[in-house]
Protein backbone atom coordinates (compact mmCIF):
# COMPACT_ATOMS: atom_id res chain seq x y z
CA UNK A 1 0.00 0.00 0.00
CA UNK A 2 1.35 3.39 -1.06
CA UNK A 3 1.72 6.12 1.53
CA UNK A 4 -0.15 9.43 1.48
CA UNK A 5 3.10 11.22 0.71
CA UNK A 6 3.61 9.05 -2.35
CA UNK A 7 0.29 10.18 -3.88
CA UNK A 8 1.01 13.81 -3.03
CA UNK A 9 4.38 13.57 -4.74
CA UNK A 10 2.80 11.83 -7.75
CA UNK A 11 0.14 14.53 -8.04
CA UNK A 12 2.79 17.23 -7.84
CA UNK A 13 4.78 15.55 -10.59
CA UNK A 14 1.67 15.40 -12.80
CA UNK A 15 1.08 19.13 -12.31
CA UNK A 16 4.71 19.90 -13.16
CA UNK A 17 4.69 17.67 -16.27
CA UNK A 18 1.42 19.18 -17.43
CA UNK A 19 2.71 22.68 -16.89
CA UNK A 20 5.95 21.96 -18.74
CA UNK A 21 4.01 20.31 -21.57
CA UNK A 22 1.73 23.32 -22.00
CA UNK A 23 4.64 25.72 -21.79
CA UNK A 24 6.53 23.74 -24.40
CA UNK A 25 3.50 23.82 -26.73
CA UNK A 26 3.23 27.63 -26.51
CA UNK A 27 6.91 28.24 -26.95
CA UNK A 28 7.16 25.68 -29.78
CA UNK A 29 4.31 27.08 -31.89
CA UNK A 30 5.41 27.57 -35.49
CA UNK A 31 5.89 31.27 -36.35
CA UNK A 32 3.30 32.44 -38.85
CA UNK A 33 2.82 35.54 -40.99
CA UNK A 34 0.50 35.69 -43.99
CA UNK A 35 -0.63 38.59 -46.18
CA UNK A 36 -3.68 38.49 -48.44
CA UNK A 37 -1.85 39.88 -51.50
CA UNK A 38 1.75 40.35 -52.54
CA UNK A 39 1.04 42.78 -55.40
CA UNK A 40 -1.16 45.89 -55.40
CA UNK A 41 -1.66 48.14 -58.43
CA UNK A 42 -3.22 51.59 -58.71
CA UNK A 43 -4.47 53.56 -61.69
CA UNK A 44 -2.97 57.02 -62.36
CA UNK A 45 -5.85 58.71 -60.55
CA UNK A 46 -5.02 56.83 -57.35
CA UNK A 47 -7.29 55.04 -54.92
CA UNK A 48 -7.32 52.70 -51.92
CA UNK A 49 -6.68 49.00 -51.44
CA UNK A 50 -7.05 46.82 -48.32
CA UNK A 51 -4.52 44.17 -47.32
CA UNK A 52 -5.18 41.71 -44.50
CA UNK A 53 -2.42 40.06 -42.47
CA UNK A 54 -2.31 37.35 -39.82
CA UNK A 55 0.59 36.62 -37.44
CA UNK A 56 1.28 35.13 -34.02
CA UNK A 57 3.64 37.94 -33.10
CA UNK A 58 3.61 41.71 -33.10
CA UNK A 59 4.03 43.27 -36.54
CA UNK A 60 5.23 46.40 -38.31
CA UNK A 61 5.11 47.68 -41.90
CA UNK A 62 7.89 49.71 -43.50
CA UNK A 63 6.90 52.21 -46.21
CA UNK A 64 9.69 53.68 -48.37
CA UNK A 65 7.23 55.70 -50.50
CA UNK A 66 5.60 58.04 -48.02
CA UNK A 67 5.62 60.85 -50.61
CA UNK A 68 2.85 59.15 -52.62
CA UNK A 69 1.68 56.12 -50.65
CA UNK A 70 -0.01 56.27 -47.25
CA UNK A 71 -0.77 53.40 -44.84
CA UNK A 72 -3.42 53.87 -42.18
CA UNK A 73 -1.76 51.56 -39.63
CA UNK A 74 1.87 50.46 -39.57
CA UNK A 75 1.99 48.23 -36.47
CA UNK A 76 -0.11 45.89 -34.38
CA UNK A 77 -0.30 42.83 -32.17
CA UNK A 78 -0.86 39.13 -32.64
CA UNK A 79 -3.89 38.06 -34.65
CA UNK A 80 -5.51 39.32 -37.85
CA UNK A 81 -5.49 42.92 -38.96
CA UNK A 82 -6.34 44.97 -42.05
CA UNK A 83 -4.23 47.82 -43.38
CA UNK A 84 -5.43 50.30 -46.00
CA UNK A 85 -3.09 51.58 -48.70
CA UNK A 86 -3.91 54.93 -50.31
CA UNK A 87 -2.19 56.41 -53.34
CA UNK A 88 -2.56 59.93 -54.65
CA UNK A 89 -2.67 61.07 -58.29
CA UNK A 90 0.40 60.14 -60.31
CA UNK A 91 1.11 63.16 -62.45
CA UNK A 92 4.59 62.05 -63.50
CA UNK A 93 3.46 60.20 -66.61
CA UNK A 94 5.59 57.21 -65.62
CA UNK A 95 4.92 54.12 -63.53
CA UNK A 96 6.18 54.28 -59.96
CA UNK A 97 6.57 51.43 -57.52
CA UNK A 98 7.52 50.62 -53.94
CA UNK A 99 8.15 47.47 -51.91
CA UNK A 100 6.55 47.34 -48.47
CA UNK A 101 7.99 44.96 -45.89
CA UNK A 102 5.69 43.43 -43.26
CA UNK A 103 7.78 42.11 -40.35
CA UNK A 104 6.71 40.04 -37.32
CA UNK A 105 8.44 39.69 -33.96
CA UNK A 106 8.46 35.93 -34.59
CA UNK A 107 11.14 36.43 -37.24
CA UNK A 108 8.90 36.21 -40.31
CA UNK A 109 8.72 38.87 -43.04
CA UNK A 110 6.65 39.35 -46.21
CA UNK A 111 6.95 41.78 -49.10
CA UNK A 112 4.15 43.63 -50.89
CA UNK A 113 4.94 45.31 -54.23
CA UNK A 114 2.85 48.41 -54.94
CA UNK A 115 2.78 49.97 -58.42
CA UNK A 116 0.94 52.92 -59.89
CA UNK A 117 0.81 53.68 -63.60
CA UNK A 118 1.15 57.23 -64.88
CA UNK A 119 -0.92 59.29 -67.28
CA UNK A 120 1.29 59.58 -70.35
CA UNK A 121 -1.66 61.22 -72.10
CA UNK A 122 -4.60 63.21 -70.75
CA UNK A 123 -7.85 61.45 -70.02
CA UNK A 124 -10.45 61.80 -72.77
CA UNK A 125 -13.24 60.27 -70.72
CA UNK A 126 -14.43 63.70 -69.66
CA UNK A 127 -18.18 63.15 -69.54
CA UNK A 128 -19.02 59.50 -68.78
CA UNK A 129 -22.71 58.73 -68.93
CA UNK A 130 -24.83 56.49 -66.71
CA UNK A 131 -25.09 52.96 -68.08
CA UNK A 132 -27.84 52.71 -70.68
CA UNK A 133 -29.12 49.32 -71.87
CA UNK A 134 -31.57 50.80 -74.38
CA UNK A 135 -31.15 48.99 -77.68
CA UNK A 136 -28.40 46.81 -76.20
CA UNK A 137 -30.39 43.73 -75.23
CA UNK A 138 -28.48 41.10 -77.23
CA UNK A 139 -25.65 39.10 -75.74
CA UNK A 140 -22.66 38.43 -77.98
CA UNK A 141 -24.14 35.04 -78.91
CA UNK A 142 -27.52 36.56 -79.75
CA UNK A 143 -25.88 39.33 -81.76
CA UNK A 144 -23.76 36.84 -83.70
CA UNK A 145 -26.90 35.00 -84.77
CA UNK A 146 -28.23 38.19 -86.39
CA UNK A 147 -25.33 38.55 -88.86
CA UNK A 148 -25.78 36.50 -92.02
CA UNK A 149 -23.04 37.77 -94.34
CA UNK A 150 -20.60 40.60 -93.77
CA UNK A 151 -18.18 42.48 -96.00
CA UNK A 152 -15.14 44.68 -95.46
CA UNK A 153 -14.86 48.17 -96.87
CA UNK A 154 -11.13 47.61 -97.24
CA UNK A 155 -8.37 49.94 -98.42
CA UNK A 156 -10.45 53.00 -97.64
CA UNK A 157 -10.69 54.40 -94.12
CA UNK A 158 -7.30 52.95 -93.24
CA UNK A 159 -5.72 54.40 -96.42
CA UNK A 160 -3.05 57.09 -96.38
CA UNK A 161 -0.51 58.82 -98.60
CA UNK A 162 2.79 60.48 -97.84
CA UNK A 163 4.18 63.89 -98.67
CA UNK A 164 7.84 63.63 -97.83
CA UNK A 165 7.92 62.52 -94.20
CA UNK A 166 4.34 63.59 -93.59
CA UNK A 167 1.62 60.92 -93.49
CA UNK A 168 -1.75 62.16 -94.76
CA UNK A 169 -4.96 60.25 -94.16
CA UNK A 170 -6.89 59.93 -97.42
CA UNK A 171 -9.82 57.60 -98.10
CA UNK A 172 -9.07 57.71 -101.83
CA UNK A 173 -5.28 57.11 -101.57
CA UNK A 174 -5.48 53.40 -102.40
CA UNK A 175 -7.75 53.66 -105.41
CA UNK A 176 -11.23 53.72 -103.93
CA UNK A 177 -13.70 56.60 -103.77
CA UNK A 178 -15.00 57.96 -100.50
CA UNK A 179 -17.76 55.95 -98.88
CA UNK A 180 -21.27 57.22 -99.51
CA UNK A 181 -24.61 56.29 -98.02
CA UNK A 182 -25.59 55.06 -101.48
CA UNK A 183 -22.75 52.54 -101.34
CA UNK A 184 -23.92 51.27 -97.94
CA UNK A 185 -27.43 50.82 -99.36
CA UNK A 186 -25.93 49.03 -102.35
CA UNK A 187 -24.10 46.60 -100.04
CA UNK A 188 -27.35 45.78 -98.28
CA UNK A 189 -29.19 45.30 -101.58
CA UNK A 190 -26.41 42.98 -102.73
CA UNK A 191 -27.05 40.67 -99.79
CA UNK A 192 -24.78 41.82 -96.97
CA UNK A 193 -26.19 42.80 -93.59
CA UNK A 194 -22.92 43.67 -91.83
CA UNK A 195 -19.90 45.83 -92.60
CA UNK A 196 -16.38 45.77 -91.18
CA UNK A 197 -14.66 49.15 -91.36
CA UNK A 198 -10.87 48.89 -91.11
CA UNK A 199 -9.86 52.30 -89.77
CA UNK A 200 -6.72 54.22 -88.92
CA UNK A 201 -6.62 56.78 -86.14
CA UNK A 202 -2.93 57.59 -85.67
CA UNK A 203 -1.62 57.73 -89.25
CA UNK A 204 -2.52 61.21 -90.43
CA UNK A 205 -5.53 61.52 -88.12
CA UNK A 206 -4.05 63.03 -84.95
CA UNK A 207 -4.44 66.75 -84.38
CA UNK A 208 -1.88 66.53 -81.57
CA UNK A 209 0.47 63.55 -81.49
CA UNK A 210 1.95 64.53 -78.13
CA UNK A 211 -1.42 64.02 -76.48
CA UNK A 212 -2.78 61.35 -78.88
CA UNK A 213 -5.70 63.64 -79.70
CA UNK A 214 -7.70 62.46 -82.71
CA UNK A 215 -8.74 65.13 -85.19
CA UNK A 216 -12.43 65.86 -84.45
CA UNK A 217 -13.11 66.12 -88.19
CA UNK A 218 -11.96 62.52 -88.65
CA UNK A 219 -13.97 61.30 -85.66
CA UNK A 220 -17.08 62.90 -87.14
CA UNK A 221 -16.38 61.42 -90.58
CA UNK A 222 -16.13 57.91 -89.17
CA UNK A 223 -19.26 58.54 -87.12
CA UNK A 224 -21.06 59.60 -90.31
CA UNK A 225 -20.19 56.33 -92.08
CA UNK A 226 -21.15 54.24 -89.04
CA UNK A 227 -24.44 56.15 -88.88
CA UNK A 228 -25.26 55.33 -92.51
CA UNK A 229 -24.74 51.63 -91.73
CA UNK A 230 -26.81 51.61 -88.54
CA UNK A 231 -29.60 53.68 -90.12
CA UNK A 232 -29.83 51.07 -92.89
CA UNK A 233 -30.04 48.22 -90.35
CA UNK A 234 -26.48 47.06 -91.03
CA UNK A 235 -24.27 45.70 -88.25
CA UNK A 236 -20.87 47.37 -88.01
CA UNK A 237 -17.45 46.24 -86.80
CA UNK A 238 -15.18 49.25 -86.27
CA UNK A 239 -11.55 48.70 -85.38
CA UNK A 240 -8.13 50.25 -85.02
CA UNK A 241 -6.41 48.71 -88.04
CA UNK A 242 -2.66 48.32 -88.55
CA UNK A 243 -2.31 52.11 -88.26
CA UNK A 244 1.45 52.24 -88.74
CA UNK A 245 2.03 49.33 -86.39
CA UNK A 246 2.03 51.34 -83.14
CA UNK A 247 0.46 48.33 -81.39
CA UNK A 248 1.54 45.43 -83.60
CA UNK A 249 5.25 46.32 -83.40
CA UNK A 250 5.21 46.75 -79.64
CA UNK A 251 3.82 43.58 -78.08
CA UNK A 252 6.54 43.36 -75.46
CA UNK A 253 7.12 44.37 -71.86
CA UNK A 254 9.49 47.21 -72.79
CA UNK A 255 6.73 49.02 -74.70
CA UNK A 256 3.78 47.79 -72.66
CA UNK A 257 3.24 50.95 -70.65
CA UNK A 258 3.30 53.46 -73.51
CA UNK A 259 1.22 51.21 -75.79
CA UNK A 260 -1.43 50.74 -73.13
CA UNK A 261 -1.49 54.51 -72.66
CA UNK A 262 -2.10 55.02 -76.40
CA UNK A 263 -4.78 52.32 -76.41
CA UNK A 264 -6.57 54.02 -73.53
CA UNK A 265 -6.40 57.51 -75.05
CA UNK A 266 -7.61 56.42 -78.48
CA UNK A 267 -10.47 54.23 -77.32
CA UNK A 268 -11.75 56.80 -74.85
CA UNK A 269 -12.14 59.20 -77.78
CA UNK A 270 -13.61 56.64 -80.20
CA UNK A 271 -16.03 55.23 -77.63
CA UNK A 272 -17.15 58.68 -76.47
CA UNK A 273 -17.86 59.75 -80.06
CA UNK A 274 -19.81 56.58 -80.89
CA UNK A 275 -21.54 56.20 -77.51
CA UNK A 276 -25.11 56.69 -78.73
CA UNK A 277 -25.16 53.93 -81.37
CA UNK A 278 -27.11 50.83 -80.35
CA UNK A 279 -25.99 47.20 -80.51
CA UNK A 280 -25.57 47.38 -84.31
CA UNK A 281 -22.09 48.79 -83.61
CA UNK A 282 -19.25 46.61 -82.31
CA UNK A 283 -15.66 47.62 -81.56
CA UNK A 284 -12.53 45.53 -82.20
CA UNK A 285 -9.44 46.32 -80.14
CA UNK A 286 -6.83 45.61 -82.85
CA UNK A 287 -6.41 44.09 -86.32
CA UNK A 288 -3.82 41.30 -86.68
CA UNK A 289 -1.61 41.53 -83.56
CA UNK A 290 1.39 39.16 -83.93
CA UNK A 291 1.74 37.41 -80.56
CA UNK A 292 3.67 34.15 -80.87
CA UNK A 293 4.10 32.85 -77.33
CA UNK A 294 2.60 32.99 -73.85
CA UNK A 295 4.65 36.01 -72.78
CA UNK A 296 3.57 38.08 -75.78
CA UNK A 297 0.00 36.86 -75.33
CA UNK A 298 0.03 38.18 -71.76
CA UNK A 299 1.14 41.60 -73.01
CA UNK A 300 -1.50 41.54 -75.76
CA UNK A 301 -4.17 40.67 -73.21
CA UNK A 302 -3.15 43.75 -71.22
CA UNK A 303 -3.79 45.85 -74.36
CA UNK A 304 -7.21 44.23 -74.70
CA UNK A 305 -8.10 44.80 -71.06
CA UNK A 306 -7.13 48.46 -71.48
CA UNK A 307 -9.37 48.62 -74.57
CA UNK A 308 -12.28 47.01 -72.71
CA UNK A 309 -11.89 49.18 -69.64
CA UNK A 310 -11.60 52.38 -71.70
CA UNK A 311 -14.80 51.62 -73.63
CA UNK A 312 -16.78 50.53 -70.57
CA UNK A 313 -15.65 53.56 -68.55
CA UNK A 314 -17.40 55.94 -70.94
CA UNK A 315 -20.75 54.51 -69.83
CA UNK A 316 -23.98 54.90 -71.78
CA UNK A 317 -24.55 52.15 -74.32
CA UNK A 318 -20.84 51.38 -74.26
CA UNK A 319 -21.48 49.77 -70.89
CA UNK A 320 -23.15 46.89 -72.74
CA UNK A 321 -21.59 47.06 -76.21
CA UNK A 322 -20.26 43.82 -77.70
CA UNK A 323 -16.48 44.06 -78.00
CA UNK A 324 -14.20 41.98 -80.21
CA UNK A 325 -10.66 40.80 -79.41
CA UNK A 326 -8.58 39.46 -82.32
CA UNK A 327 -6.67 36.28 -81.59
CA UNK A 328 -2.85 36.27 -81.85
CA UNK A 329 -2.05 36.84 -85.51
CA UNK A 330 -5.81 36.37 -86.01
CA UNK A 331 -4.74 32.76 -86.52
CA UNK A 332 -7.09 29.95 -85.47
CA UNK A 333 -4.32 27.58 -84.38
CA UNK A 334 -2.43 30.22 -82.39
CA UNK A 335 -5.66 31.33 -80.77
CA UNK A 336 -6.36 27.71 -79.84
CA UNK A 337 -2.90 27.33 -78.32
CA UNK A 338 -2.46 30.68 -76.56
CA UNK A 339 -5.91 32.01 -75.64
CA UNK A 340 -6.93 29.71 -72.82
CA UNK A 341 -8.93 32.55 -71.34
CA UNK A 342 -10.31 35.78 -72.74
CA UNK A 343 -9.27 39.15 -71.31
CA UNK A 344 -11.31 40.32 -68.33
CA UNK A 345 -14.55 42.14 -69.03
CA UNK A 346 -16.72 43.23 -66.08
CA UNK A 347 -19.80 42.81 -68.28
CA UNK A 348 -20.59 39.12 -68.89
CA UNK A 349 -21.30 37.59 -72.31
CA UNK A 350 -20.33 40.63 -74.40
CA UNK A 351 -17.04 39.50 -75.96
CA UNK A 352 -16.28 37.91 -79.33
CA UNK A 353 -13.07 36.48 -80.76
CA UNK A 354 -11.83 37.52 -84.22
CA UNK A 355 -9.69 35.46 -86.59
CA UNK A 356 -8.83 35.76 -90.29
CA UNK A 357 -8.47 33.09 -92.98
CA UNK A 358 -6.12 33.21 -95.97
CA UNK A 359 -5.00 29.59 -96.24
CA UNK A 360 -2.89 29.02 -98.22
CA UNK A 361 -1.68 32.58 -98.71
CA UNK A 362 0.04 31.72 -102.02
CA UNK A 363 -3.38 30.86 -103.39
CA UNK A 364 -5.46 33.51 -101.66
CA UNK A 365 -3.57 36.62 -102.67
CA UNK A 366 0.01 36.09 -103.92
CA UNK A 367 0.36 37.32 -107.51
CA UNK A 368 4.14 37.31 -108.03
CA UNK A 369 7.18 35.26 -107.08
CA UNK A 370 8.61 36.36 -103.72
CA UNK A 371 11.25 35.05 -101.33
CA UNK A 372 8.80 32.92 -99.39
CA UNK A 373 6.86 31.39 -102.28
CA UNK A 374 5.34 31.43 -105.73
CA UNK A 375 1.71 32.01 -106.72
CA UNK A 376 -0.71 29.09 -106.48
CA UNK A 377 -3.69 29.26 -108.82
CA UNK A 378 -5.50 25.95 -108.28
CA UNK A 379 -7.01 24.67 -105.04
CA UNK A 380 -9.28 21.94 -103.75
CA UNK A 381 -10.43 18.46 -104.65
CA UNK A 382 -11.00 18.11 -108.39
CA UNK A 383 -9.63 21.56 -109.12
CA UNK A 384 -5.95 20.89 -109.80
CA UNK A 385 -4.67 21.81 -113.24
CA UNK A 386 -3.00 19.42 -115.65
CA UNK A 387 -2.02 22.35 -117.86
CA UNK A 388 -0.07 24.13 -115.11
CA UNK A 389 0.59 21.51 -112.38
CA UNK A 390 3.41 23.56 -110.82
CA UNK A 391 0.77 26.07 -109.68
CA UNK A 392 -1.40 23.50 -107.87
CA UNK A 393 -1.77 23.81 -104.10
CA UNK A 394 0.46 21.37 -102.22
CA UNK A 395 -0.80 22.18 -98.72
CA UNK A 396 -3.51 24.15 -96.94
CA UNK A 397 -6.47 22.61 -98.71
CA UNK A 398 -9.82 21.42 -97.30
CA UNK A 399 -8.34 19.48 -94.37
CA UNK A 400 -6.43 22.52 -93.14
CA UNK A 401 -9.53 24.73 -93.31
CA UNK A 402 -11.61 22.13 -91.51
CA UNK A 403 -8.96 21.78 -88.78
CA UNK A 404 -9.01 25.53 -88.16
CA UNK A 405 -12.78 25.56 -87.75
CA UNK A 406 -12.60 22.50 -85.50
CA UNK A 407 -10.22 24.33 -83.19
CA UNK A 408 -12.39 27.44 -83.13
CA UNK A 409 -15.45 25.41 -82.28
CA UNK A 410 -13.73 23.35 -79.60
CA UNK A 411 -11.91 26.18 -77.85
CA UNK A 412 -14.40 29.02 -78.19
CA UNK A 413 -17.78 28.42 -79.82
CA UNK A 414 -18.69 25.34 -77.76
CA UNK A 415 -17.79 27.34 -74.64
CA UNK A 416 -20.14 30.20 -75.48
CA UNK A 417 -17.64 32.57 -77.11
CA UNK A 418 -18.78 33.71 -80.58
CA UNK A 419 -16.15 33.84 -83.31
CA UNK A 420 -16.01 36.39 -86.08
CA UNK A 421 -14.07 35.75 -89.31
CA UNK A 422 -13.09 39.37 -89.80
CA UNK A 423 -11.28 38.82 -93.09
CA UNK A 424 -11.20 36.02 -95.64
CA UNK A 425 -10.89 35.89 -99.41
CA UNK A 426 -9.32 34.08 -102.31
CA UNK A 427 -8.56 36.68 -104.98
CA UNK A 428 -9.29 36.02 -108.63
CA UNK A 429 -6.22 36.56 -110.85
CA UNK A 430 -8.11 37.61 -113.96
CA UNK A 431 -6.28 40.87 -114.46
CA UNK A 432 -2.81 42.25 -113.91
CA UNK A 433 -2.03 43.23 -110.33
CA UNK A 434 0.65 45.73 -109.34
CA UNK A 435 2.12 45.62 -112.83
CA UNK A 436 2.62 41.84 -112.74
CA UNK A 437 1.78 40.32 -116.13
CA UNK A 438 1.77 36.64 -115.15
CA UNK A 439 -1.75 35.16 -115.16
CA UNK A 440 -3.01 31.57 -114.75
CA UNK A 441 -2.62 29.42 -117.86
CA UNK A 442 -5.70 27.38 -116.98
CA UNK A 443 -8.13 30.21 -116.31
CA UNK A 444 -11.26 28.05 -116.19
CA UNK A 445 -9.81 25.83 -113.48
CA UNK A 446 -8.46 28.84 -111.62
CA UNK A 447 -11.88 30.50 -111.54
CA UNK A 448 -13.42 27.26 -110.38
CA UNK A 449 -10.83 26.99 -107.59
CA UNK A 450 -11.40 30.56 -106.41
CA UNK A 451 -15.18 30.23 -106.34
CA UNK A 452 -14.91 26.88 -104.57
CA UNK A 453 -12.57 28.24 -101.88
CA UNK A 454 -14.85 31.19 -101.10
CA UNK A 455 -17.94 29.00 -100.97
CA UNK A 456 -16.18 26.37 -98.88
CA UNK A 457 -14.94 28.80 -96.23
CA UNK A 458 -18.23 30.69 -96.04
CA UNK A 459 -20.09 27.40 -95.69
CA UNK A 460 -17.85 26.34 -92.81
CA UNK A 461 -18.71 29.61 -91.12
CA UNK A 462 -22.40 28.79 -91.37
CA UNK A 463 -21.92 25.19 -90.22
CA UNK A 464 -19.86 26.18 -87.18
CA UNK A 465 -21.60 29.41 -86.21
CA UNK A 466 -18.76 31.75 -87.24
CA UNK A 467 -19.64 35.24 -88.54
CA UNK A 468 -18.18 35.77 -92.06
CA UNK A 469 -16.83 39.15 -93.24
CA UNK A 470 -15.49 38.87 -96.81
CA UNK A 471 -12.41 41.01 -97.57
CA UNK A 472 -13.25 43.37 -100.47
CA UNK A 473 -11.03 46.19 -101.73
CA UNK A 474 -12.80 47.25 -104.92
CA UNK A 475 -12.03 44.10 -106.89
CA UNK A 476 -15.52 42.58 -106.63
CA UNK A 477 -17.70 45.68 -106.32
CA UNK A 478 -17.46 48.92 -108.27
CA UNK A 479 -17.73 51.68 -105.71
CA UNK A 480 -17.82 54.44 -108.32
CA UNK A 481 -21.22 53.44 -109.68
CA UNK A 482 -22.42 50.86 -107.12
CA UNK A 483 -22.43 47.88 -109.45
CA UNK A 484 -21.09 44.34 -109.21
CA UNK A 485 -17.83 43.68 -111.03
CA UNK A 486 -17.57 39.98 -110.22
CA UNK A 487 -21.00 38.37 -110.07
CA UNK A 488 -19.47 34.90 -109.85
CA UNK A 489 -17.80 35.85 -106.58
CA UNK A 490 -21.03 37.17 -105.11
CA UNK A 491 -22.77 33.99 -106.23
CA UNK A 492 -20.03 31.89 -104.62
CA UNK A 493 -20.52 33.62 -101.29
CA UNK A 494 -24.30 33.37 -101.38
CA UNK A 495 -24.17 29.69 -102.41
CA UNK A 496 -22.83 28.88 -98.96
CA UNK A 497 -25.91 30.36 -97.31
CA UNK A 498 -28.34 27.94 -98.94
Amino acid sequence: MKSKHFYQILLLLCVIVTSVSCSSSDEGEDPTLTVSVTEVSFEPDGGTSDVSLTTNGTWTVSNPATSWLQINNTSGGSGTATITLTSGINGSGLTRSATLTVSSSNGQARRITVTQTGNLYPSYNLSPKPADATGMNSTAIELAAKVTLGINIGNTMEAFRTDGDVVISDETAWGNPKITEGYIQFLKATGFNAVRIPCSWVQGNLSDESTMKIDPTWLNRVKEVVGWCVNNDMYVLLNIHWDGGWLDHNINNAKKEVTNAKQKALWEQIATTMIDFDEHLMFAGANEPPADDAQEMAVLNSYYETFIKAVRSTGGRNSYRTLVVPGPGTNASLSYDLMNTLPYDPVPNRLMLEVHEYTPSQFCFLDEVVSWGSPVFYWGAGNHSTIEPEANATYGEEDAILDSFRKLKERFIDKGVPVLLGEYAAMRRDRNYNGVNYLPKDMAMHNKSVDYWNTFVTKQCKINGVIPFYWEVGNVLNRNNNTIKDQAMIDALKAALN
